[in-house]
């Protein structure tokens, strides 16, 4: 037992080129998988916009109250991680499956009510984002084919976290590319009635992404019976101290995704009051910046696994260590995808704007999210590696408070009130960037998330 104690206490520090490949072989699968699933989202918005503005408007709007609806368990999936990979450094094989078993009780719990909901009040809902007659005709039959999937969602972020949580990273990005393979031919026949399939028009992008999701589910499931069952997957009840601890780690998460999300909503809001040139410019650059980070979140989720099985082990200084390593990663990445924005802006804004005035005024506000992508680097990974120590509760106060109480009110004085416009409001966030980053730094270095019990 001594000798055990002494090899957890001491620093397992590898050398720097092995740790940079560390993270690249947990990350890479990540980032694969995130940046199919937007391209996935360019193509079926490109199939859907073949029938027309109408049903595009309708997808559109019915996927953003997906998102809603989805971003209650989106929690689950990092409260699964965590307490796996801290199971992993522990050694404690055999009770790696125990927050997977709670996280799917929790999923089912949720969702099957949730869901039932969801389909009874479908029209009411999307009434409140959209008032247009045949825009919401088919925002809500696309919204009810997609709400169907939101059990095999949540299940599968909880086998997405399990996964993750031990290394095995290569497997989200494989089970996500026969889902997008899925994906794209059942949606193709079901919107035009291809394959003898019937045409459904819009509602038929929601019945093939559904689709794909329930074979997704069955991957997951048959992959993990066959190989997760040695860590306790499906070997009794949970533990209610792991139910507990789930919830705990998820509902912070969950909640910060869902006003996170509204957030970019108010965000528009602000940029309705100062004209529709701004919101048609500014659609085109957060939707820029989103796709942009997605390598940077692909980081922080791995740099959620190794802190999580540093801390497993007792080991807080290569924890630490473990975050500013991502973090400098992250920002090589970051700077390379950012440099076209800032070389090449207004052919980057041409693939989507045809105004030469519209391009015009997002010029600097584009140079401006590129650097912003960069400075929110230390943001993006020390976020998720929080998560990964457990202190969920920590990143969703500092996101929330950031966003909601200085940014937001901030963007309205300055765009609306002292009508410096998109631009004000962009320079505001580059702003609101940085210290979003230095804010996280000053509580990663402190390491008070060491003592968090998961």
């Amino acid at each position: 037992m001594a000798g055990s104690a002494t090899r957890r206490d001491t620093p397992r520090l590898l050398p720097e080129g092995k740790r940079r490949r560390t993270i690249l072989r947990i990350a890479l699968p990540i980032i694969g998988g995130m940046l199919s699933q937007s391209l996935l989202n360019l193509i079926d918005a490109a199939m859907v916009g073949m029938l027309g503005a109408v049903p595009l408007a309708g997808v559109g709007i019915g996927g953003y109250a997906i998102f809603l609806v989805t971003a209650v368990v989106f929690g689950l999936s990092s409260g699964v991680q965590a307490q796996t990979a801290r199971r992993h450094g522990e050694q404690a094989w055999g009770d790696r499956g125990q927050a997977l078993n709670a996280g799917l009780l929790i999923a089912l719990a949720i969702t099957l009510p949730l869901t039932l909901l969801c389909l009874w009040q479908a029209s009411p809902l999307l009434a409140m984002i959209n008032q247009d007659p045949a825009v919401q005709a088919d925002a809500v039959a696309y919204f009810r084919w997609r709400v169907v999937s939101l059990a095999p969602v949540a299940l599968i972020f909880c086998f997405r976290g399990f996964w993750n949580g031990i290394q095995r990273t290569g497997l989200y990005l494989r089970i996500m590319l026969v889902m997008h393979v899925i994906n794209i031919v059942t949606s193709a026949g079901l919107i035009f009635g291809l394959f003898g399939l019937p045409a459904m028009g819009a509602s038929g992008a929601g019945a093939g992404t559904t689709l794909s999701l329930f074979a997704g589910l069955a991957l997951w499931a048959a992959y993990s019976l066959r190989h997760a069952t040695a860590s306790g997957f499906l070997g009794g009840w949970p533990p209610l101290g792991t139910l507990t601890t789930t919830l705990r780690l998820a509902v912070p998460h969950s909640f910060q995704q869902i006003w996170f999300a509204a957030g970019y909503a108010a965000l528009f809001w602000i940029l309705g009051q100062i004209g529709t040139a701004s919101v048609a410019v500014g659609h085109v650059l957060v939707n820029l910046s989103l796709m942009l980070i997605l390598p940077g979140v692909g980081l922080g989720m791995a740099a959620m696994s190794l802190v999580g099985q540093s801390l497993g082990r007792q080991d807080h200084r290569d924890a630490t260590r473990w975050g500013w390593d991502v973090v400098r990663v992250a920002i090589v990445c970051l700077l390379v995808l950012g440099g076209p924005l800032v070389v090449f802006p207004e052919r980057v804004l041409g693939w989507f704007l045809h105004d030469s005035a519209l391009i015009a005024m997002g010029h600097l506000p584009l140079q401006l999210t590129a650097l912003m992508i960069v400075m929110d680097a230390a943001a993006l990974v020390l976020a998720q590696a929080l998560l990964g120590a457990g202190a969920n509760r920590t990143v969703m106060l500092t996101t929330l408070g950031l966003q909601w109480l200085l940014f937001l009110p901030l963007a309205w004085w300055v765009g609306v009130q002292q009508e410096f416009g998109l631009i004000g409001i962009w320079w505001l966030q580059l702003a609101y960037r940085g210290l979003h980053s230095l804010w996280f730094a000053i509580i990663w270095q402190r390491q008070r998330w060491t003592t968090v019990v998961v």
